[in-house]
C-alpha cells in the first residue's frame, strides 16, 4: 500500500529570535520534503513580518501562545477544523506540548517530544546537541532527513538569501558607502548578564573608527540610551535603535565590514547573511548549544563586565583588514 500522501503540514516555532533563526534550517528542509503540501507556520506576533516575507510557508498564524482557556480552546477548534496530516514541532517546550495534549484523541502525526507522539525524537542526548544538529537529527527520527548531518558542527546554518534577494539593487553610478561597522550592544531587558558594557562598546567603536569604519548602532526603541553612550566616544556613530525591522537587519548586516554583538536574536539574523560577525557569550548561555554559524568567532567570558575591549579588537582583527577599502 502506498504511503499516504501528507498535503496538510503544520510547522510549530513559537520564540525566541535566535532561536527562530536557527530553526529556518530546519524549515527549510520541511519544505523541501514536502513541495506540494499546504504548510503553515504556528508563531507568535513578533515573528509575523518576517514568516510572511519566508518562502517556506503557505500560511502564518499567531496565536501560538493563547491567553486563557477561551483562547485556547478557540486554537483547538482551528487546528481540529485544519485536519492537519502532519505537525512539526520545533519549539519542543511544555507550550507546544500542550497543543499537542489539546488535538488528543486522534492528534495529526507528530514529530517531536510530546509524550506519547507518533514521531518521537528519541536521541537521549538531544538536549546537550546544538539547534542545528538537533533539529536535524529530528527531522531524521521523522523520515524526511535520513542522512541528515548531527556530528558536532555538521549542519548547514540557515539560509536567509531570500530576504537579501528583495533588498533593493544599488544604483548604478552611486557612491559607494564608507565600510561600516554593524553594532548590537542590547539584548533582552531582564537579561543583563548577556551584556556587554556599553562604555566598552563605545572605545572599540572609537578603535574601529579611527581605522576607517563608520560605526551603525541596531537595536530595539528602549536600548537608545545604550546607542547615546557609543556615541560619547563617536559622535558621529548612527543611532538606528528602533528604527529598523528584521529584514532591515538582515539587509544590512549582509553589506557590513563587521558585526559585533551580544547573545541576542539580531546577532543570530545577521550572522546568518554571511557577514563576518563576532557574538560575545557570557556564562549565561552555551555558545555549544546556541550560538549562530557562519563567518562567526565567538568570544566568551564568564561574566562579560570582565571581557577586555582588547579582546574583542583582536577578534575584529582576523575578520576584517587593518585598513578599510570602500565596500
Amino acid at each position: 500500500m502506498p504511503a499516504r500522501e501528507i498535503k496538510r503540514v503544520l510547522v510549530i516555532k513559537l520564540s525566541a529570535l535566535g532561536d527562530f533563526v536557527l530553526a529556518l534550517a530546519a524549515m527549510k528542509k520541511i519544505r523541501e520534503a514536502h513541495r506540494r503540501a499546504h504548510i503553515t507556520l504556528l508563531t507568535t506576533p513578533p515573528y509575523e513580518a518576517l514568516a510572511r516575507s519566508c518562502p517556506y510557508f503557505n500560511a502564518v498564524e499567531v496565536d501560538g501562545k493563547p491567553d486563557g482557556v477561551r483562547a485556547w480552546l478557540a486554537l483547538r477548534r482551528r487546528l481540529k477544523a485544519a485536519r492537519y496530516d502532519r505537525v512539526y514541532d520545533l519549539q519542543t517546550s511544555s507550550a507546544s506540548a500542550r497543543i499537542f495534549h489539546l488535538l488528543r484523541p486522534m492528534p495529526p502525526e507528530w514529530s517531536g517530544i510530546a509524550f506519547g507522539c507518533s514521531l518521537p525524537h528519541k536521541n537521549r542526548n538531544r538536549d546537550r546537541m546544538h539547534t542545528l544538529e538537533r533539529q536535524a537529527d529530528q527531522l531524521k527520527y521523522a523520515g524526511i532527513w535520513p542522512d541528515a548531518p548531527v556530528t558536532p558542527g555538521s549542519a548547514p546554518p540557515p539560509d536567509l538569501s531570500w530576504i537579501l534577494k528583495k533588498a533593493a539593487a544599488p544604483v548604478p553610478g552611486a557612491v559607494k558607502p564608507k565600510p561600516y561597522v554593524m553594532m548590537i550592544p542590547g539584548g533582552s531587558a531582564h537579561r543583563l548578564d548577556k551584556r556587554w558594557p556599553a562604555e566598552r562598546y563605545g572605545e572599540l567603536a572609537k578603535r574601529l573608527n579611527r581605522r576607517g569604519f563608520d560605526i551603525v548602532i541596531i537595536g530595539g526603541l528602549q536600548e537608545g540610551a545604550v546607542a547615546r553612550e557609543i556615541q560619547k566616544h563617536v559622535g558621529t556613530a548612527r543611532d538606528l535603535t528602533g528604527r529598523t525591522d528584521f529584514a532591515s537587519i538582515a539587509t544590512m548586516a549582509a553589506k557590513a565590514a563587521l558585526v559585533v554583538g551580544n547573545d541576542t536574536g539580531p546577532s543570530h539574523l545577521a550572522a546568518a547573511t554571511g557577514a563576518p560577525t563576532i557574538v560575545l557569550f557570557s556564562k549565561a548561555s552555551d555558545p555549544g548549544l546556541s550560538a549562530p554559524r557562519g563567518h562567526v568567532t565567538i568570544v566568551q567570558a564568564d561574566d562579560l563586565d570582565a571581557l577586555s575591549v582588547d579582546t574583542v579588537e583582536r577578534a575584529a582583527d582576523f575578520l576584517v583588514p587593518a585598513s578599510p577599502q570602500p565596500a
